[in-house]
């Protein structure tokens, strides 16, 4: 994984969220964020990573029940 990637999911405090995601969109995530072509695609991508991750419940803005977090 990329320190950049691996440092972005740190400092947002959702790394376990990550590592729970089934291996295929784990690796999709990391393919998809270095495959970028400008530092600001990148960016952007890490944000979306990042926010997706965060609500739960979405993978790649389509839906993923499995990962939905239950509203507190």
């Amino acid at each position: 994984m990329p320190a950049d990637l691996a440092e972005a999911l740190r400092a947002s405090g959702t790394r376990s969220d990550y590592d729970s995601r089934p291996a295929y969109q784990r690796n999709d995530y990391v393919g998809w964020i270095t495959a970028a072509k400008s530092a600001e695609t990148r960016s952007r991508r890490i944000a979306q990573m990042i926010e997706e991750l965060a609500r739960g419940g979405v993978y790649m803005k389509m839906t993923h029940a499995p990962s939905r977090k239950d509203a507190t």
